[in-house]
């Protein structure tokens, strides 16, 4: 049991290793699918020294989106959680939601996480619906700008045709009514949320945590109005952590891109904007699969030779992802650790 009563002490149950496997399978098979279809034999001598310092600056943008996620935490805390506390967060959260399923997702993993950093779950429970909430604040202000954009550059490439074209509308459409819909029950009426947890939790394989729950969604409730009555300088201060955290992972595959060739930056930019959103709807665990096969399809055209498709998704994965599952391992482990010491402490 958490300090809160309900029965999240079991973090390992959040993770599978099967869900771990299938991801970085998946990523694997594909980049090496990739490569194998677009490598030709002396390609690395057709790199430019000179650009390669490119992938250093990737290496700086990737810890800066973790410490911008770790202010925002540091924001939305109040100070509660320490700066290293914020960092472990993070990583838990990036490790779990790269080796779960979208629809999963890395919150839970990140709520407990919260909940052994000092925060009640009610607290950390509201902070993460607020972390998301101005995600979806920014999709919002993001959207019309890739519409707008399309009307100038083509942002979505031709190759994925007019079902492609179709599918991006769906999920801009999506995203904007999401965003609609979250931000009425956090800024507006916190007592709807409460309600829909409350009927979860009447479900006959739910009902026995009802009332356990029950009092967590109160908590939740209180806390959210909280975060209402918070001054326009709290919400602008977390929105700019939040911001400069996507904008950092917007950057990213541009910058391994022009690392390796010229490329032209504002399309781009605007891609990998359109791809990351595309991202968050993959249903495979960390969306591995998915996710390279949009890179290759939105940042693959952008690049002029062709052999180097295959090592620019290679160097991009191993900078945005497989980086993040090392040291994100490492970070849940450590909460695991703590859990099985806690557990020893209370049996001794």
């Amino acid at each position: 049991m958490s300090n809160d009563g309900i029965n999240i002490s079991q973090p390992g149950n959040l993770i599978s290793k099967r869900y771990l496997v299938i991801s970085i399978s998946l990523s694997v098979l594909t980049m090496a699918g990739v490569i194998w279809y677009t490598y030709t034999p002396g390609v690395l001598t057709h790199l430019a020294p000179k650009r390669l310092p490119g992938l250093g600056i990737a290496l700086v943008v990737s810890f800066l989106r973790v410490w911008f996620t770790a202010a925002k935490f540091r924001v939305l805390s109040e100070g509660v959680i320490s700066w290293l506390g914020s960092f472990r967060i993070v990583l838990t959260w990036d490790f779990t939601s790269a080796v779960t399923p979208s629809t999963i997702g890395g919150a839970p993993m990140a709520t407990y996480a919260m909940t052994k950093e000092g925060l009640k779950l009610g607290e950390a429970t509201a902070i993460i619906l607020y972390s998301v909430l101005l995600d979806q604040i920014w999709f919002a202000i993001a959207i019309p700008i890739l519409i707008i954009s399309g009307i100038f550059f083509e942002v979505v490439p031709t190759e994925v045709g007019f079902v492609g074209e179709a599918s991006m509308i769906l999920l801009y459409l999506f995203f904007l009514s999401y965003a609609s819909l979250l931000a009425y029950g956090v800024l507006v009426k916190p007592a709807a949320i409460k309600k829909v947890i409350n009927w979860v939790f009447k479900l006959p394989f739910l009902n026995r945590y009802q009332g356990r729950i029950s009092a967590e969604a109160e908590k939740f409730e209180s806390y959210a109005h909280q975060l209402r009555k918070k001054p326009i300088s709290f919400l602008l201060k977390a929105f700019f952590f939040s911001t400069m955290t996507w904008f950092c992972r917007i950057a990213l595959p541009t910058i391994v891109v022009l690392s390796l060739l010229p490329a032209p930056e504002i399309l781009s930019v605007l891609r990998s904007l359109a791809m990351n959103l595309a991202f968050l709807v993959v249903p495979t665990p960390g969306g591995s699969g998915g996710v390279e096969g949009l890179f290759v399809l939105f940042q693959g055209p952008l690049i002029s030779r062709e052999s180097f498709i295959g090592l620019a998704l290679f160097l991009w994965r191993i900078i945005s992802y497989y980086i993040s599952i090392a040291i994100g391992m490492a970070a849940t482990t450590w909460y695991i650790n703590k859990q099985v010491v806690e557990i020893q402490n209370k049996e001794g």
